[in-house]
């Protein structure tokens, strides 16, 4: 089974962007914000995620992300959110284009998320924020597979 680290980064917050996919401690997908426009660390975190999801390619995997919110959003929130016309009760949801994306990427898989405490020393975390910041500085856009690639 793969094993994923994912993270996202954005500086200022925000600022541009870039996000990383980690696997066996070397990146394995960079990217950044498709539209080349600032971003934020949120919907850098949701596009790490999702890159993992696609990676995967429906594959038994496990996805490690310090993002306890895009956690929340593809295995609690989005499903009353999808069967109310995805609209929820405090006004417009957030990341929507994310969101539509990555829910039924989720859904199809056999991945299981877990959450993992950021920035306490976790080496698949600490390689992934790593990484995410070097996606962010090369002003990456759309996802690009570096299998091989190394720090």
């Amino acid at each position: 089974m793969t094993i994923y680290y994912t993270d996202g980064s954005a500086s200022p917050n925000p600022g541009p962007g870039g996000f990383a996919v980690v696997s066996d401690g070397k990146p394995v997908v960079l990217g950044g914000e498709p539209s080349g426009e600032q971003t934020t660390n949120i919907r850098m975190e949701g596009y790490a995620m999702m890159a993992a999801l696609k990676h995967a390619d429906g594959k038994p995997c496990k996805i490690y992300s310090d993002s306890e919110f895009w956690i929340n959003v593809i295995t609690k929130w989005s499903l009353n959110w999808e069967a109310n016309g995805w609209k929820k009760k405090g006004g417009p949801i957030k990341n929507i284009d994310i969101v539509q994306e990555i829910c039924p990427l989720y859904r199809a898989s056999k991945a299981e998320l877990i959450w993992v405490r950021g920035h306490v020393g976790d080496e698949g975390n600490e390689l992934a924020d790593e990484w995410a910041n070097k996606a962010r500085e090369r002003k990456l856009t759309d996802p690009v597979v570096v299998e091989g690639e190394t720090a």
